[in-house]
């Protein structure tokens, strides 16, 4: 079993002083002496749970649910609904997502996803290839609130009113604008003011909301009560769902109110596999965990997670790189809604497949990764320790068998894939009996498609389709991966991204420095990150490594490119829970989050 975490001292980081003379364990034992976040709330600890998500309001939401005796999904379904009114640009009701969850009393994993999905009009099965983007067009059937309500429903301890009732507050009430916040606002000018309602509440008298500002939203209040009220039907079926269709076809769109009134919940088995002792639990397609759990394993194979650190290891960072760009490859060749392709995520997250792959590592480097095939590895025997939690099965063995002419070996047409990077929100929970909830929700872009109705976005996830995935009644595919880290049967940690292509390589190597290089939970998100795409030999690099890391790319054969840590290079959240039961709480110095204690 792996050793408890302990700091590692970075070659580059020594500026944080006495933070980094402390292990986790003493700092656990102290908590005064435990390392401190230079900003505000970026690293909390507490003995009775904990939430961190990408807003304060919200993280202190799901604080305020366990507080009240709520339990880890209570938490959860607090903190998202409110980050549906506080990171309005990443997330809302007119998206959806992915969660993960583990009830620590019966030691059983759940996983549900609730991702926005076409819909029964044939068109859905062609490219747009009207002039111009068609706003309605992005638009996806949303399942934000099914999933919320369904998680909520099924595990939940408190009462709907209860979890809803921060949401509410902070949509009525309002809440105050953070640099972040205006900085998307302004960069989405054109799209906020082509709506005269949105125009309103984000460009009142034609000026940009700006930091300090209050942002009230009388509409999304409205609609949220009636949530509250009247549940899923409220949203689903009814004005709210005949208002949302009608807009969306009048802008191009295809959503139907049929569409909305059958919405399914997809209730999955979570992916499974092992590494260096703990038990790695990924989100299933048409999510993207097995794209972690790839790569933790190839960095294991390779040596990387053996290399002590990042921060001034050119050798370990080369190889990252060249374990992104297998990982990219094989996460674009093998994705899709599983419900109607043959998707073998299985296989791709097995220790066979990611032992055969992790051997190119260091090896010839070529300006295209080709992915590999991970059929073979799809019905192979997995790891003992994952059979307990009954995990992600072989495609050949799900219960209802692909259609013909699914197979993912198509070619793919980007011709109508969404413009510009994602942008999404993570939360991490744990609660002081040891439950958890992984959970990662989006609107697609900043705002969405844009098209606005009842006071919320409409996704712009129906432009996430290509040649290979698109068709009727699909959920489409993310790269969203909600994780969860199991150590023997308690959870040890709780992490997840934000950032559409930056998700699956930012969890890859903030875990590694957590439980491989024994970094402090707060160090290992602050430290700078690279990202490599299986197409190319740019690596895109963050300040903060040493100047022989840089130099090693380039003798590698890279072309490092220059990045600001910012919103798009990946928003990490997390709880590590310390061996005796301590949680640390993190949220990402490149986004607004914070971490709470209740």
């Amino acid at each position: 079993m792996p050793s408890p975490l302990r700091i590692v001292n970075p070659p580059a980081s020594r500026v944080l002083g006495v933070a980094l003379l402390l292990s986790l364990g003493s700092a656990c034992s102290r908590p005064a002496m435990a390392p401190m976040a230079p900003m505000a709330g970026k690293r909390a600890e507490g003995a009775r749970g904990m939430v961190a998500a990408s807003h304060p309001d919200a993280a202190a939401a799901g604080a305020e649910a366990l507080r009240l005796g709520g339990n880890a999904i209570d938490g959860y379904v607090a903190t998202a609904f409110a980050l549906s009114v506080t990171d309005v640009s990443q997330t809302g009701l007119g998206g959806g997502g992915a969660m993960t969850y583990y009830d620590a009393k019966t030691r059983r994993l759940e996983h549900l996803s609730f991702y926005p999905r076409t819909g029964e009009d044939p068109a859905w099965g062609q490219a747009d290839t009207a002039r111009g983007r068609r706003p309605g067009r992005a638009a996806a059937t949303p399942g934000m609130v099914a999933g919320l309500l369904e998680a909520h429903g099924k595990w939940g301890r408190l009462t709907r009113s209860q979890v809803m009732a921060p949401a509410i507050r902070l949509a009525r009430d309002g809440f105050i604008v953070s640099p972040l916040l205006a900085r998307t606002i302004a960069a989405s000018r054109d799209k906020l003011q082509a709506d005269s309602l949105a125009a309103i509440r984000f460009y009142p008298g034609g000026q940009g909301l700006r930091p300090g500002d209050r942002l009230v939203q009388p509409e999304l209040a409205a609609t949220l009560e009636r949530i509250r009220d009247g549940g899923r039907e409220a949203f689903y079926t009814g004005p709210i769902a005949e208002r949302l269709s009608a807009k969306v076809r009048a802008l191009g769109g295809l959503v139907t109110v049929k569409d909305l009134a059958t919405y399914p919940v997809a209730s999955m088995r979570p992916l499974c596999t092992t590494w260096r002792g703990y038990t790695v639990i990924g989100a299933p397609p048409p999510m993207g965990g097995s794209s972690v759990l790839q790569m933790l394993q190839m960095a294991d194979a390779s040596g990387v997670a053996d290399a002590g650190g990042f921060t001034g290891n050119g050798d370990a960072i080369t190889r990252m790189a060249d374990i992104l760009r297998l990982g990219g490859a094989d996460a674009n060749r093998w994705r899709g809604d599983p419900f109607v392709q043959r998707v073998p995520a299985r296989g791709v997250s097995h220790p066979g497949f990611a032992r055969q792959r992790a051997r190119l590592v260091n090896g010839p480097l070529t300006d295209s990764t080709v992915a590999g095939d991970a059929w073979a590895f799809d019905t192979a025997s997995g790891p003992a320790a994952c059979e307990r939690y009954s995990p992600y099965a072989a495609v050949a063995a799900q219960s209802s068998a692909p259609p013909a002419g699914t197979d993912s070996n198509e070619m793919t047409d980007p011709s109508d894939a969404a413009e510009g990077t994602s942008f999404t929100s993570h939360l991490a929970v744990v609660d002081a009996a040891g439950n958890a909830v992984s959970a990662t929700t989006t609107v697609g872009v900043l705002f969405g498609s844009g098209v606005y109705t009842d006071g919320f976005f409409l996704s712009s996830s129906g432009s996430n389709f290509d040649a290979r995935t698109r068709g009727t009644n699909r959920y489409a595919n993310s790269t969203m991966s909600p994780t969860l880290i199991l150590q023997g049967d308690r959870v040890r940690l709780v992490i997840g991204a934000a950032g559409s292509q930056y998700i699956q390589p930012a969890i890859t190597q903030v875990t590694l420095r957590m439980l491989a290089f024994g970094e402090d939970p707060y160090l290992a998100i602050a430290g700078p990150r690279i990202y490599a795409a299986a197409n190319q030999r740019d690596v895109e690099v963050e300040p903060g490594f040493a100047s022989g890391v840089y130099q090693a790319l380039v003798q590698r054969g890279y072309k490092p490119v220059s990045r600001v840590a910012d919103i798009t290079f990946g928003g990490v959240h997390a709880v590590y829970v310390s061996p005796k039961g301590r949680a640390i709480g993190v949220a990402d110095p490149r986004r607004d989050g914070v971490a709470v204690s209740p």
